[in-house]
Order: structure tokens, then sequence, then C-alpha cells
């Protein structure tokens, strides 16, 4: 399985982001996760449409757009007009899951679910004939920089079972989010999973070229 690294610009310098969104994309990435935080749904304040159409002015790679946010549904078509490719909202935050999958797939871009480390994998099930990416919490949604919860990788491994159970790994990416470092990661690919969301273990390196290569390549 291909194994693909989703830098977090949320642990990237602001004040030179086009350079830090550079050094990655010369190190190898193919997609950057962006992190929408409203203050309710999780503890803290981050990134906006407005932002995420700065970001896209930078940029070619693809825009992974995880919402951290109350009534996301009542957002959807600003983060896709400001340049969301993939857009995923949480389980626990949504009054109408099917719906909201359904609105974002016919505006022509992905659709994904995330869910809480308490959420049980199997709340996705009813949802693999539409899902095109399932984003799996392994800290805390809401802030960066968080420790690992070991246990969250007996969900990965099962939710990427679920899948291959049910004919659709192929076309469902399967991602995971939190704590993500030299010391976790083969940990997590291990368990099937297709994407790391690594933040400030990649962009709070000396070396960010080097130390993405080093993810890529954990043994």
């Amino acid at each position: 399985m291909k194994r693909i690294i989703s830098p977090s610009l949320l642990s990237a310098d602001f004040s030179k982001l086009k350079e830090d969104i550079d050094i990655v994309t010369t190190a190898g990435a193919e997609r950057l996760h962006i992190d929408c935080m409203d203050g309710h749904f999780v503890p803290n304040f981050t990134f906006g449409p407005f932002i995420l159409k700065a970001i896209r002015k930078l940029t070619n790679l693809h825009l992974e757009t995880h919402l951290m946010i109350e009534n996301p549904s009542n957002y959807f078509d600003d983060f896709i007009d400001a340049g969301a490719d993939t857009l995923i909202f949480h389980y626990e935050a949504s009054k109408n899951i099917r719906k909201d999958l359904e609105h974002i797939k016919s505006r022509k871009i992905k659709c994904g679910l995330a869910i809480k480390p308490e959420t049980s994998h199997e709340v996705l099930e009813k949802y693999l004939n539409i899902l095109d990416y399932i984003l799996i919490m392994s800290v805390s949604p809401g802030f960066g920089g968080q420790g690992f919860i070991e246990q969250t990788l007996l969900k990965m491994k099962s939710t990427h079972e679920m899948c291959v159970k049910n004919n659709c790994r192929d076309k469902i990416t399967i991602g995971v989010d939190g704590g993500v470092n030299l010391s976790t990661i083969k940990k997590v690919y291990d368990t099937g999973i297709d994407v790391t969301i690594v933040g400030s273990g990649l962009y709070k390196a000396d070396d960010v070229i080097n130390r993405f290569d080093e993810l890529i390549n954990c043994e």
C-alpha cells in the first residue's frame, strides 16, 4: 500500500507560509491538510474559508480540508468555493450525514468523514458506498502537538479490514490525524492506512526535507 504524508499547515509558520508549502512540495508532498476549527466543536479557532482561499493561490497540491466545526453543512459551499479538493466533516457534528456527503459530492469534489478517538469505526459502515475519505483521529481534536493515543491503532486496522470486507478499499482513502511522528508513524502504516497527517513531527524538524524522507521510508 502506498504511503502518503499530508503535511498539516496548522504547524507551519504563517509568516513564511509560501516557503513552508514549497519546502514540503519539494520533499514530495502531494497534498496538504487544512484544519478548520470554530472554537465550539473543538476548543480552538483556526482557518476559515478566507485563509483556505489564500492557500489555494499558493499551491496546486490537493487540499484536504478538515472541518472541526458545529453545523458543518452551513459552511460547505464556502470552503468548496475557496478551493477544497476533499472536504471532511465530523460524524459527531452532522445532523444528516448522508445528505451532507451527497451535497459535497454534488459539488464535484471528494467527501470525507472524521471520527474522534472515542467514536467506533462501525458507525462508518453504512456510508462506505459514498465515502471517498475516512479520517481517524488519534488525538482528541482541537490542538496540534498532542500525544498519540495508542488504542486508536486497533481502530485503524479494523477500519481497513471493514473496507476490505465491503469491497471498497480501493476507492476509499483512509487517513490518520494526530501525534504522528518518527516514533509512531510505522505503527500507523502497519495497520493498512494510506495517509498520515504530520504537523509538528515534520515542520519542527531542523531539516524538513530530510524529515519527510525519514517519515515516508520509516522501517
